[in-house]
């Protein structure tokens, strides 16, 4: 495809101008790292040396971080978190990163979503992840919770540009919820781009959504093989949801466009050979994406855009974020 280099920029330079809502399961990513010393006598396992431990904004969280890097924090959380010590961890995250969490609501009964990586190195050899420890409540919010956050809601949509349903199934995004935040945003003529992993055709009316390929899969009923699947499973998307675009990632293979009136764009994946760690990139596409369709951008660009940014944050290890200034250094390399 044909790339306008100069378009491109001008809609990064823009990215810094709306102001993001991300509403979702809010998560932290603790990495924990140690030194391979030697095999336990206890049993067949490794004995790490403690090095440091590093808190991410993971999940939801991580769309989040993602925008806020971008836009100089004009970005706030709409979600829940429990009565814990990951609590804290996730609140000094947000802090640090300049993200407004005046939307958020305690649930002394549920777990603040944290996945515990342990990871493992030695001088000659690369750090590897050993074992990872997940600490969720999947029930669905209780109803005063749920009630909470849809009073939240209200207050929340009409002061942001564009608002991100980021979905990961850990019980946040009720059906109430989802339809709430939808109805509201198409009241006050917001952005509304969904990240969800299945059931995408319960997504009625919103302005975009950027599932993978397999969850794309899953939805359609059918693999995406070629270009032309592709192409029907775009258009079976657009016609359940009514969505005006549907971004579909392909991981290797780059991204898929499909918008009404059978209008299709096949994107390529840049920086293929340096790929290290795709932990969260699905949320930096989803964050760029929609701040870019929020500064103005068309689908297209506005996917092109979250490539260049894809294919920043996979060179680094774990949840990574980028800024203006790498997507403008990066685009020159197209």
């Amino acid at each position: 495809m044909n790339i306008d280099k100069e378009k491109i920029v001008a809609y990064i330079k823009k990215l810094d101008k709306p102001k993001i809502l991300v509403v979702g399961d809010l998560a932290m990513d603790e990495m924990v790292y140690g030194d391979a010393e030697r095999i336990s006598r206890e049993a067949p396992v490794l004995i790490l040396q403690h090095t440091h431990t590093k808190p991410i904004l993971g999940g939801a969280s991580n769309a989040a971080h993602n925008a806020a890097t971008l836009n100089n924090g004009k970005v706030s959380v709409a979600g829940v978190f429990g009565e814990d010590y990951q609590a804290d961890q996730l609140f000094g995250a947000f802090a640090e990163a300049g993200i407004n969490t005046e939307y958020v609501i305690q649930d002394k009964n549920r777990k603040t979503i944290t996945k515990t990586r342990i990871l493992g190195s030695i001088t000659t050899s690369i750090t590897q992840q050993i074992v990872r420890i997940d600490r969720q409540t999947n029930a669905p919010l209780c109803p005063e919770t749920e009630n909470k956050i849809l009073k939240n809601l209200e207050a929340a949509i009409p002061e942001h540009d564009a608002v991100i349903l980021s979905n990961y199934h850990i019980g946040t995004l009720t059906q109430k919820v989802i339809a709430r935040t939808i109805e509201l945003a198409n009241k006050y003529s917001k952005k509304i781009i969904v990240d969800a992993q299945r059931d995408l055709g319960s997504y009625k009316n919103v302005t975009s959504m950027t599932p993978n390929l397999p969850d794309t899969q899953k939805t359609v009923g059918f693999a995406l093989e070629n270009e032309a699947d592709l192409q029907r499973a775009g258009n079976r998307l657009l016609e359940q949801t009514n969505a005006d675009s549907v971004l579909i990632t392909c991981g290797a293979d780059g991204m898929f466009v499909a918008e009404k009136n059978n209008k299709y764009t096949k994107i390529p994946v840049f920086n293929k050979s340096e790929v290290f760690d795709v932990t969260g990139a699905g949320d930096t596409v989803t964050a760029v994406y929609s701040l870019a369709l929020a500064a103005g951008a068309d689908p297209v660009y506005a996917a092109l855009i979250g490539n260049v940014a894809a294919s920043i944050v996979v060179r680094q290890w774990g949840c990574a974020t980028t800024t203006v200034d790498d997507l403008l250094s990066a685009v020159e390399k197209i």
